[in-house]
């Protein structure tokens, strides 16, 4: 496949958060410590393991603003004032894709898909076929690997490029935002997306619909004090299966696009929800 050109935005570059940058310096002070008396160098990895052991554990929450910016929320002056942005992740998936599109075309409703770059490729009338019906295809990365939240800036770099080049090459408008694979990301991100440029999106709530098999719970989960502004996920590949054996994302939509309907919000994709968000451009 010829490689589409991606435009960057020029102007851009990486900020560490405080605890990033207390981090880097921490580094720097143990590295000096350690010339100054090389023979206390337990103490030395012990200290460097325990920076890591809390790296890692912030990275394992999702909706954690330590490692980097981290769209947890729509904006308040974003929202247009009754928005709620319902994303599905992993897909897409030639069995339960076209029914989630049939669901969201019922009510009405615009939604993102953080679609996987390897399974675009193989797909892509599916993608073709989310963008025709109004909704925006983001990045979740190219082969949603285990590790991804191990990888060097470079490593990081090729997957999240790699994925972005095919989408925009198949939905014809490149994606502005970016899930990590699992949720899971590492400080070494930030500077990887900063260079697309992509936001950084995790979410209000999820459903883990992944896990459950309980499309009541997973409705509740995603329900409990909802408001404008909520980014909500499910997966329209790899969520459980009911008892019945149905894709259970499948008979929690309607139930949830219902209790958005009565609650008199809006169900939109992050593009429109977030259509004056700094830095990123308006894409209806």
């Amino acid at each position: 496949m010829e490689m589409v050109q991606i435009r960057r935005e020029r102007g851009r570059r990486w900020l560490p958060t405080p605890f990033v940058r207390a981090s880097i310096f921490f580094h720097i002070g143990v590295a000096v410590a350690f010339v100054a008396w090389p023979s206390e160098w337990r103490w030395f990895i012990g200290a460097l393991l325990t920076n890591h052991l809390l790296i890692g554990c912030f990275g394992m929450r999702p909706r954690s603003t330590l490692l980097g910016p981290n769209i947890t929320r729509v904006p308040p002056r974003c929202r247009g004032g009754t928005g709620v942005v319902l994303t599905f992740d992993d897909g897409p998936d030639p069995e339960v894709t076209p029914q989630v599109l049939a669901l969201l075309d019922q009510y009405h409703a615009k939604a993102s898909f953080f679609c996987i770059g390897e399974r675009a490729a193989t797909f892509p009338h599916i993608v073709a076929e989310i963008v025709r019906r109004g909704h925006s295809v983001e990045n979740h990365s190219n082969r949603h690997p285990i590790g991804f939240a191990c990888y060097s800036v470079g490593a990081l770099r090729r997957e999240v490029d790699r994925a972005q080049v095919t989408l925009t090459s198949i939905a014809g408008t490149a994606p502005a935002f970016f899930r990590a694979p699992f949720g899971i990301r590492s400080p070494l991100l930030a500077p990887a997306l900063v260079v697309m440029p992509l936001g950084y999106v995790s979410w209000t709530r999820r459903g883990y619909d992944r896990a459950s098999r309980c499309p009541a719970a997973i409705l509740r989960r995603l329900t409990r004090g909802l408001a404008a502004g909520d980014i909500l996920v499910l997966h329209d590949r790899a969520a459980s299966r009911t008892r019945a054996g149905r894709p259970v994302v499948l008979d929690v939509l309607p139930a949830l696009l219902q209790q958005i309907e009565a609650a008199g919000l809006r169900v939109l994709s992050l593009p429109l929800a977030m259509a004056h968000y700094s830095g990123l451009e308006k894409r209806a």
